[in-house]
């Protein structure tokens, strides 16, 4: 890799919203509180684009968008379905090479929070 070129990598952190899933009973009947991290690999990239124009690079109001329109599509049971979906999704953005992904269930216990976190394509 050229000096005038780095491996960019588009970061969302702490992005909090509601979603129904889990399997116990009041899981499945209101959502609850999740917090999403994702990392996106966009590989080599000119340090100085060629342009300013938001039509030529991922746009992240977009991934915003589709972190939480997978998560709140429908219920799923398992963190493990919901995450393996989110980070699929992710990896078919245009010019995205990997994904790392977490998801953190914030309200499942009182002393701590559970998260899964799944890394998948090129790094």
């Amino acid at each position: 890799m050229s000096q005038s070129h780095g491996r960019q990598i588009l970061t969302l952190s702490g992005l909090r919203f509601d979603a129904s899933l889990g399997i116990l009973d009041h899981e499945k009947t209101a959502p609850q509180p999740i917090r999403v991290d994702a990392e996106l690999n966009l590989g080599p990239q000119n340090l100085l684009p060629h342009d300013d124009d938001i039509l030529h690079v991922l746009d992240y109001r977009k991934v915003r968008r589709i972190i939480i329109d997978e998560c709140t599509a429908e219920h799923v049971n398992l963190l493990e379905s919901l995450i393996g979906k989110l980070a699929l999704r992710l990896l078919q953005l245009p010019g995205v090479l990997g994904v790392r992904v977490k998801i953190a269930k914030l309200e499942i216990f009182d002393d701590c929070e559970v998260a899964i976190r799944v890394e998948t394509g090129l790094w």
